[in-house]
Formats: C-alpha cells, sequence, structure tokens
C-alpha cells in the first residue's frame, strides 16, 4: 500500500467542537499508527460565515491538543508538501481545472446557469410528489461504500445534481472530492453524518475516472442527557472551555479517544504512545457514543495526580492568572512562590481540575470567608465543641509548627489526653479555620497557614460560639 494520507478538513464557521475534535485526532492517530501523513486543510468557502477568529481557534485547539500537522497553513511557504495551497478559498483555479475536465468528458453540463453533474444510466421522467413537479430521474443500481467501520452500505443516486452553482461558487460535493483527489487522500474518515454525502462522492470519483479512497465513518458523539447528537450549543462542547477551565489537553485526549474507539481492555487511562500503537480501524465502535463529564473529570484528576509537582505549581499558576479579578484570586497573584507552592502541594491529591482551585482554596488566601451555615449546624451538633475549640487553641499556641507529621501527632496526643478520638476535633477545627467540611488534611492546613493564623481563626470562631 502507498503511505497513508489522511486530512481533517474544518470550516472556520464556528467555535472548535469536541466532535470536530475527535474527528481530526482519530485522522491524527491513524497517520501516527501507520507512519502516514496527517494533513490540515481548512474549507473556508462560505465567505459570509468565515472567521479568522474562528480560523484561529482550529490552529490553537489543534495546537494545544497536540494533534501537529504534517501538511497544511502554518507549515511555511509551501504548507510542508507538494499539494497546497490548503485553504479551499485559495483553490479556485484548480477546481475551474477539474470542472473543465468533467465537461470535456460530458459529466458535466450547464443548465439555468450552475453546472450539474451527469449521472450514466436510462433517463425517465416522473412527477414528485413533494416537489409538485415533473423530474428527470436516471436508472442506476445503488452506489456501494465499503465502509471500514459501517461495513457494506448501499445508496441510491437517480438524479443529477449541482456542483457549481448560478453565482460560479463550487458545492461542497466537488471541493471535497477535488481536494482528495489532488492531495492523493488514501482514507477519507470523518463524522457518520457525512455518509449520507458519500454516494455522491464516489459516483464524483467515478466521473473523474479515479478509485474512491478508503472511506471510514466514525459514530457520533451523543448528549450527555437526552437523545441526539452532541451540538455546540450543549456545555462541555467546545474544547475553548476546557482550556478556560484548566484541563490538561491530555487527558482530554484520552478521553476522546475512548469515545467511539475500543482498545481491547478496560483501561481508563492510557499513555499517547499505547494508543497510537494500538489504534486502529477496525477498533472503532459503529455504536453511537455518549459524552460524560463525570468521566473526563475522572480522567483529568488522573492526569493531575501523575502531574510532578514543579508542574502543577507552574500550571496553576497560570490557570489563577487567567481568571478575573477578585479578592482571592488578587491575594493568590500576590501571594509568595514558597507560601502559593505549599498551598498547591497541600490541594493537589484533592482536587479533579484547576478550576476547582479558587473557591478550593480560597481560604488560604484571606480571612475574610464565609462559614457554611449547614455544615456548622452539623458539626456544632455534635458533642462539646466550645470546649475543643478553647482545647484546640491551647495546642496552637504550645505546638511545634515544624511540620504536618508533629502536627498530626501533637492533635492525637490531645485527643488520648481526653479520652477522645481525632475526628473529634478535626470537624470543628476544619469549620473554624476554613469554614466548610471539606479539604485536605487538618493538620496540613494548620503548617500551611501557621501558628498565628490557626489560633485567630480558632479564638475569633469561639467567640461566635
Amino acid at each position: 500500500m502507498s503511505q497513508v494520507r489522511v486530512r481533517f478538513a474544518p470550516s472556520p464557521t464556528g467555535f472548535f467542537h469536541i466532535g470536530s475534535a475527535r474527528t481530526a485526532l482519530f485522522n491524527w492517530l491513524y497517520a501516527r499508527h501507520t507512519g502516514g501523513v496527517f494533513i490540515l486543510r481548512i474549507e473556508d468557502t462560505d465567505k459570509e460565515r468565515n472567521s479568522e477568529a474562528f480560523l484561529n481557534l482550529i490552529y490553537d485547539s489543534l495546537s494545544w491538543l497536540g494533534l501537529n500537522w504534517d501538511e497544511g497553513p502554518k507549515i511555511g511557504a509551501s504548507g510542508g508538501g507538494d499539494f497546497g495551497p490548503y485553504r479551499q478559498s485559495e483553490r479556485g483555479a484548480i477546481y475551474k481545472e477539474y470542472v473543465g475536465k468533467l465537461l470535456a468528458a460530458g459529466r458535466a453540463y450547464e443548465k439555468d446557469g450552475a453546472i450539474w453533474f451527469k449521472l450514466f444510466g436510462e433517463r425517465y421522467e416522473i412527477f414528485d410528489e413533494h416537489r409538485k413537479k415533473t423530474v428527470m430521474k436516471v436508472k442506476l443500481p445503488p452506489v456501494v461504500i465499503e465502509d471500514q467501520i459501517r461495513g457494506r452500505v448501499e445508496r441510491l443516486e437517480d438524479e443529477d445534481f449541482v456542483i457549481v452553482r448560478s453565482d460560479g461558487n463550487p458545492v461542497f460535493h466537488l471541493v471535497n472530492v477535488i481536494d482528495d483527489i489532488a492531495m492523493q487522500v488514501t482514507h477519507v474518515i470523518r463524522g457518520e453524518d457525512h455518509l449520507s454525502n458519500t454516494s455522491k462522492h464516489v459516483l464524483l470519483y467515478e466521473g473523474f475516472g479515479v478509485k474512491p479512497p478508503i472511506f471510514a465513518h466514525i459514530p457520533l458523539i451523543l448528549k450527555q442527557n437526552g437523545p441526539g447528537k452532541m451540538s455546540k450549543r450543549d456545555q462541555g462542547a467546545l474544547i475553548e472551555e476546557y482550556q478556560k477551565r484548566g484541563y490538561l489537553p491530555e487527558a482530554l485526549v484520552n478521553f476522546l479517544c475512548l469515545l467511539g474507539w475500543n482498545p481491547g481492555d478496560d483501561r481508563e487511562k492510557m499513555p499517547i504512545a499505547d494508543i497510537i500503537r494500538l489504534f486502529d480501524l477496525p477498533g472503532v465502535n459503529q455504536s453511537n457514543a455518549r459524552f460524560d463529564d463525570k468521566k473526563l473529570a475522572h480522567v483529568n484528576m488522573a492526569y493531575l495526580l501523575e502531574l510532578p509537582a514543579e508542574k502543577f505549581i507552574a500550571q496553576a499558576r497560570e490557570f489563577f492568572a487567567r481568571q478575573s479579578e477578585s479578592p482571592v484570586t488578587l491575594a493568590a497573584a500576590a501571594a509568595t512562590a514558597e507560601y502559593f507552592a505549599e498551598v498547591m502541594r497541600l490541594s493537589q491529591p484533592k482536587i479533579k481540575g484547576f478550576e476547582e482551585l479558587p473557591a478550593y482554596t480560597s481560604y488560604f488566601f484571606t480571612d475574610e470567608f464565609s462559614v457554611d451555615a449547614k455544615v456548622r449546624e452539623k458539626v456544632m451538633a455534635k458533642g462539646d465543641p466550645k470546649a475543643r475549640l478553647a482545647e484546640l487553641i491551647k495546642v496552637a499556641q504550645a505546638a511545634d509548627f515544624s511540620s504536618e507529621a508533629v502536627l498530626t501527632e501533637a492533635l492525637k496526643k490531645l485527643a488520648e489526653s481526653k479520652g477522645l478520638g481525632f475526628g473529634d476535633y478535626q470537624g470543628v477545627a476544619r469549620l473554624a479555620v476554613t469554614g466548610t467540611n471539606v479539604g485536605p488534611n487538618i493538620t496540613g492546613i494548620f503548617y500551611v497557614l501557621g501558628r498565628e493564623r490557626v489560633r485567630s481563626r480558632l479564638e475569633k470562631f469561639l467567640a461566635t460560639v
């Protein structure tokens, strides 16, 4: 077989959708698995809806995901290959040349100012009830598509169809096929929603006298809740959202790989090198995949846990810097590098994503935090919280704050001396110094906050009891 050449061909007419990202990813994986070429081709012929901002978003999103292209825009003057330009808006002369070939071969004709592709077969007229007019039909056997994922698919095409509109603009079907021919694309891997177009494309290949590429139509991504395909309007559908929320791109790539592809085992977290080695079209499912943001969050947390601490801290700093200004984010930005690092080291094992950090760590950066009323009611109903607070204040005044381990031992000794358990102190201590009942280990919080802030918060809370 000649070298595999695949392409991802987005239109810069909207935000970069998670379904588009998955299509790009499957093409990229197949190219890397086979040692082939991954082409980025921009379908920007819709002048009214095209946007340079959306185009740059495509480039930025693919780069963020690590889906580097071998040929296409942004790779020098030649686009990294011999088949450019890689933007359809710059390929008008190529389309005219190919349309001329169809006209010369009798496979196209002009009518009503447009150019139509001509089907070869016996013609007959019939009244179309839906359109309320007589139309010309052509007797042809069904077009057979041997799809690598869907299997054998047969579709009937029985009417000539427009390939160049009356305004001179070529239609999607035509330019799609011409570009794939001219760029020597060997495999067309795209969403199942394009399967209905493929019969027309096969006929166009036939009209040009070219063998069609291998087709593989991947399953759709369904909404998380309810029926139907996930759209750009659905929550969690835009790649840009995950960038802003601080998700790790490698976690999102891992998650997207498993939306419609099965590696043959039950692993949910896989190194990209393993995915590339195992990925092949027979492993892509026929059934549609349902989006699951909880699963994505779980995968992201698994990747966060494995980040080296220094890398986690650096990315957390960048995340805080991108957030809107608030007392907490401003205080976090003003914190010393050492203090910020201590807070992040304590938080890393507990969060699912960077987006949780501002709320999760707020009490480390301000003393003006609110106390959760429901948590307060629950905690204060147990034992003798007033006595426990007074005892904790004494420990805070006398204990060694040199490490978390030393503080843990001090609280354990206090509990033992009173015939109580560590948990009898933990709840009220956490409520007093954080205002909530969730967070890192209480002695870790004590250590990072330091003696004076812990003692001050305990005393302030005791005064309200």
